[in-house]
């Protein structure tokens, strides 16, 4: 047994011996629980930045379809205000209509493709 020299009061090694244990083990699982955090932290990072990659090509992609129906519209005015008869703007907001009702098709199956790309790849990560 151990001493004290201030108090006489005597530890015994048994109960040292149980603290350096216990000091052990907390450290060992304190250790366990922060490679697990990092761990977390690391697979929250990750996904993220795919989350942020497919925003960031949504964005471009959405700003470039924005341009397009814009283009189209002042190309539209432009043939409306050259048109000679009524019947001849009739027909070219009929066709612009059109066009722009196909494109508008193609471009949202276009975002719908690169949303669920973005998410299969966030789901691949885990």
């Amino acid at each position: 047994m151990t001493k004290s020299d201030k108090t006489g009061f005597e530890i015994p090694d048994q109960m040292r011996e149980m603290a350096d244990q216990s000091v052990d083990q907390a450290r060992k699982a304190f250790d366990e629980y922060m490679n697990a955090t990092r761990k977390a932290v690391g697979s929250v990072e990750t996904t993220a930045s795919t989350v942020k990659a497919g925003a960031d090509d949504l964005s471009r992609t959405a700003l470039e379809y924005t341009e397009e129906h814009i283009s189209a519209a002042f190309d539209l005015a432009q043939k409306m205000v050259r048109a000679s008869t009524p019947q001849e703007m009739v027909q070219l907001q009929s066709d612009y209509l059109r066009k722009q009702m196909e494109a508008l098709g193609e471009q949202v199956r276009d975002l719908g493709d690169k949303a669920s790309k973005t998410a299969k790849d966030v789901s691949s990560q885990k």
